[in-house]
């Protein structure tokens, strides 16, 4: 694509969407498409500013994304959905390029692409190549557990957590999702190709940014009986040759005396693997920010991909 893109961000007040506009700033190659404040909610003119555009990032609840695709005219436009909406569509590229290299290549020649939920990244990272090369079964009875800071919640929930007279039990981390409902649940499921959804527990923690994301396996319910050491070879030469995925040396949570915390990784837009455990159980972690390689950093990567530039452009790793 010659010249300056130009890329509208609809949804451009909320957590990604500013986090997105942030990124763009000193980036010579994008001219960024803006919407007068009073006007963010007026179809008509989304409509105008999405067809004027090359890109469109969509930063909107659900719904809204689905309505803002049917505002597009031109065969063109490309879009990338930050929302849940069109996570499992077919015609929808899934955003997570380091899975496969079938799914890189959707993001760099699709014309929809749906950025990963900030959990499902986190969860997906670690089944995905394990279902594909026949390590975990498919049926497989998987269970996770993760922390995150609470700006995933949005702007309701960082006022909640940022404010002068906030609830006592805002200083205790919180377990949600108590339903089995999680928006999430339905990409953890699809993508790795899971015979059922995950058990997921996720906990909301006093701090802003950054994510954890474990899954606990029996290795001799595995379809290859691993130790911890052979399963992180494993995953070191999945991701070898990925610049956002890195494998951390075995036994490197030694260096933090044991443990692991979850906002080790705020403000950065890659992610980190651990894998743990004893040879009987095992435990394979991914952390990250959930506002970087988990929401905006994800979105720009992907943005980056498409326009055939570094994929690092503008992101932090």
């Amino acid at each position: 694509m010659s010249g300056k893109v130009k890329v509208f961000i609809d949804g451009s007040e909320g957590t990604t969407g500013l986090r997105i506009n942030e990124r763009f700033q000193g980036r010579e190659d994008v001219e960024l498409l803006t919407i007068a404040p009073e006007l963010r909610k007026d179809t008509e003119e989304r409509k105008r500013l999405i067809n004027a555009s090359d890109i469109t990032f969509l930063c909107l609840p659900d719904a809204a994304a689905r309505e803002a695709v049917a505002l597009v005219e031109r065969e063109d436009v490309r879009i990338i959905d930050a929302s849940t909406a069109h996570r499992t569509e077919s015609g929808w590229a899934y955003g997570f390029p380091e899975l496969a290299p079938a799914f890189r290549q959707a993001i760099r020649e699709g014309k929809r692409v749906a950025v990963p939920g900030c959990y499902a990244s986190g969860l997906i990272a670690l089944v995905y190549p394990l279902v594909k090369e026949g390590i975990l079964p498919a049926d497989y009875p998987v269970a996770a557990f993760a922390m995150s800071g609470y700006s995933g919640g949005g702007k309701k929930m960082i006022a909640e957590y940022e404010g002068e007279e906030r609830s006592a039990e805002l200083d205790s981390p919180r377990e949600y999702a108590l339903s089995q409902q999680h928006k999430h649940l339905k990409e953890m499921k699809a993508i790795p190709g899971l015979a059922r959804e995950p058990l997921f527990s996720p906990v909301v923690c006093s701090y802003y940014s950054g994510m954890l994301v474990t899954l606990p396996l029996y290795r001799d319910l595995l379809n290859r009986k691993m130790t911890p050491k052979e399963l992180h070879g494993f995953f070191t030469e999945y991701y070898g040759k990925e610049r956002f995925i890195t494998v951390n040396p075995f036994g490197a949570e030694a260096e933090s005396r044991g443990f692991l915390g979850s906002n080790g990784k705020s403000g950065w837009d890659g992610m980190e693997l651990f894998i743990t455990g004893c040879e009987d159980r095992l435990l394979v972690s991914s952390r990250f920010d959930n506002l970087g390689k988990g929401a905006s950093g994800a979105a720009i990567q992907c943005l980056n991909i498409m326009l055939g530039c570094e994929e690092d452009k503008g992101l932090r790793l």
